[in-house]
């Protein structure tokens, strides 16, 4: 088949890999049909050490299952399925506590022997507690907002559950990539009145007012800190969403979050330490929250509104190639041109 690895920053190449096979009994064989390249994606892209053997590349796709292992039981060959970017057995205490990042007996895409999603084909661990299977075919119009269920919508839900966002609460939202702008929807969904958005990319902007930004601030730092406090009486918002994974981004946080506030970080930190000292978050009250999102927790509860079109999150996909083109959507993305790519397999 052929898979996306990746061999040093900026070098991504499509290259013939083995098929998968079952390896375990709760494995599946899925046949990708959609996947697509994650903003996460580009920091190895910026800055992996070199591999002469590659990484495998790729953490969000749907697909058909080609087939199962001999204890696989609630999924059949010939569904079509989303695959959250982590891979877990739905049964131990995390999973059941809806924290299948941290299941026991699972893990992630592309470590160990377990392969990416920027391919024609996956083998799945862990099945059962892993895939959804979706009664939709694999032509349906809905495959792009699927796919966000994969990472990207979730990932925006699960920052706005994280800061505990509801009708009492104001929101910034920091970044207008995919996952900012789907944080925005899903503020929106859990009834925030208020809700600004800081990005600099109208068209991706417009795209944040459509999903329900009511305020949109392009300024950065200090600058971007004062016009996010003019719109909120000086005292900044209830809830600051982090979807960069920048220090600039952070530090922005830290400036317009409202005393007693919660700043919840989906953005994959590209730093080890940040303040959080008594003129940051501690003197203030600041709640700091967020990390990598459950997705598969959230996928019964965002499904039902995108199979009956009451929200349309594929809208954050601007561009759709085939996987032999992989590299160039790389490109595309880090130079700006394109907000989310997707892959055809």
């Amino acid at each position: 088949m052929r898979a996306t690895y990746m061999y040093a920053p900026g070098d991504v190449r499509v290259i013939d890999a083995p098929d998968p096979i079952i390896a375990h009994s709760t494995d599946a064989v899925v046949r990708v049909v959609r996947s697509c390249i994650c903003g996460s994606d580009l920091h190895p892209y910026h800055s992996m050490p070199p591999n002469p053997h590659g990484s495998s590349m790729g953490h969000e796709f749907v697909g058909i299952v080609e087939d199962i292992g001999g204890d696989v039981r609630t999924i059949r060959k010939g569904d079509f399925v989303i695959a959250p970017f982590a891979w877990s057995d739905g049964t131990c205490d995390f999973c059941r506590e809806g924290l299948q990042t941290s299941c026991r007996h699972g893990g992630f895409w592309n470590s160990g022997e377990v392969r990416g999603g920027q391919a024609e084909a996956v083998r799945v661990p862990q099945a059962d507690g892993t895939l959804v299977a979706v009664p939709v075919a694999e032509d349906s119009p809905l495959i792009p907002s699927l796919l966000t269920l994969s990472d990207v919508y979730g990932t925006g839900y699960h920052a706005a559950v994280k800061g505990r966002v509801g009708t009492d609460t104001s929101v910034t939202v920091i970044g207008d990539g995919a996952v900012g702008l789907l944080a925005v929807l899903s503020a929106k969904q859990l009834g925030a009145q208020q809700i600004i958005l800081m990005g600099r990319h109208k068209v991706r902007t417009d795209l944040g007012l459509e999903f329900g930004a009511t305020d949109i601030v392009a300024e950065r730092g200090e600058e971007g800190i004062a016009a996010v406090r003019e719109l909120t009486r000086g005292d900044g918002t209830h809830v600051v969403i982090e979807a960069v994974g920048h220090m600039p981004a952070y530090e922005q946080a830290v400036g317009v979050v409202r005393p007693g506030g919660t700043i919840s970080r989906v953005g994959v930190p590209q730093y080890a330490t940040a303040p959080i000292g008594f003129g940051t978050l501690f003197g203030p009250n600041i709640t700091l929250t967020g990390g990598p999102a459950p997705a598969r927790a959230y996928i019964d509860t965002l499904l039902p509104g995108v199979l009956d079109g009451t929200v349309d999150p594929g809208k954050v996909f601007d561009r759709e190639i085939d996987l032999a083109d992989v590299p160039d959507g790389y490109r595309a993305m880090d130079d700006r041109e394109a907000l989310k790519v997707l892959v055809r397999a």
